[in-house]
């Protein structure tokens, strides 16, 4: 098996009546089936203090980075996003992005081309209390956008700037007012089998 380093970050903030106890969750599911499969991993929990330097230094040695979070209010957590602009912020010209990617000579075009992790790629996993429908049916409330297409869009392009490349998405709905154990161990197995089939597939075109 060729090696593939994994770098995992749980997005699943403590705050109000949340305890991130899903997304810490998802985070062991990932990372016993990784290293069942011979992954190295590390993980970053964001509830903890962080020293951005250093996680600058674990998505440069990632070959793939694994984010993830609750979505809050169409948004990402707070403490994510605080540590989003702080390791960003700290890797420029050191591994993560060199700048926006134009020229002064022309500025009109090749914005969003200097990022410096074009050999890398990440995953994301977000969890909802929104139903899947919610964005699948028409009249429903998303409009029919996927949350990859709408609320993520945003995020994506975040990667994008940086360079990496999109491996995969897996969402989590219905995890509050739906949420049950046999929808939990559901979950589990459907997740579980969505990681070996990404990660296998991977190493195989690696």
């Amino acid at each position: 098996m060729i090696e593939i380093n994994i770098f995992i970050i749980n997005g699943g903030q403590k705050f109000a009546h949340s305890g991130g106890s899903f997304n810490t969750t998802i985070t062991n599911w990932t990372v016993e089936t990784l290293a069942e499969n011979g992954f190295e991993t590390r993980v970053t929990n964001i509830n903890d203090d962080f020293d951005p330097m250093v996680e600058v230094e674990n998505f440069k040695w990632a070959d793939i980075i694994v984010y993830h979070f609750p979505v809050w209010w169409f948004q990402v957590p707070n403490r994510l996003k605080l540590y989003i602009d702080e390791v960003f912020t700290a890797g420029h010209n050191n591994g993560i992005y060199k700048n926006d990617g134009r020229s002064r000579k022309n500025p009109a075009i090749n914005y969003g081309t200097g990022g410096l992790m074009q050999d890398k790629k990440y995953m994301v996993t977000s969890s909802w209390n929104a139903p899947e429908t919610a964005f699948t049916m028409e009249n429903e409330f998303f409009d029919q956008h996927s949350v990859d297409a709408g609320v993520l869009f945003g995020f994506h392009k975040m990667n994008q700037f940086a360079g990496l490349e999109h491996l995969g998405s897996f969402h989590f709905h219905d995890m509050e007012k739906g949420a049950s154990q046999e929808r939990v161990d559901h979950y589990e197995k459907e997740y579980k089998q969505y990681l070996e089939e990404v990660f296998h597939l991977e190493t195989a075109l690696n």
